[in-house]
């Protein structure tokens, strides 16, 4: 288990396709946006729907599943740690950003073609048990 002193877990949905990059040594990373949601009620008594958006990074074997098995619109699970880091614009100007560097991650409820291929293989399988043999 991580430190609990730096620990982030978020259930969201997949804002974009996972932007890979592939450095010299094989090494990949992933780059993702997440959006959690979460209901509020405002002063006059109506529930209102208030959407933040996460940077993710992935790194490693996590990166080639993403690549591969996630698209934007999934729903997934996240834990990681969070940081903070400087760069330096085109402009030259110093820009900070925070990011989650993921340690482990779950894919809920799957691409809409796999609930596809599942839907069409229990759908076989129930014609299958309704053979007489």
């Amino acid at each position: 288990m991580y430190s609990i002193n730096n620990s982030v877990r978020l259930l969201g949905n997949v804002g974009m396709e996972p932007e890979i990059l592939t450095f010299d040594n094989g090494n990949k990373v992933a780059k993702i946006s997440l959006a959690t949601s979460e209901k509020r009620k405002d002063a006059q008594g109506k529930f209102t729907e208030i959407t933040t958006w996460h940077r993710l990074v992935i790194w490693g074997k996590g990166a080639e599943i993403m690549q591969t098995y996630l698209h934007k619109g999934d729903k997934i699970a996240v834990e990681g740690r969070l940081t903070n880091r400087e760069y330096e614009d085109k402009a030259g100007v110093k820009k900070n950003i925070a990011e989650i560097v993921v340690n482990d991650f779950t894919m809920l409820g799957g691409s809409k073609s796999a609930q596809v291929e599942e839907s069409t293989s229990k759908t076989t399988k129930k014609k299958e048990a309704d053979l007489p043999f």
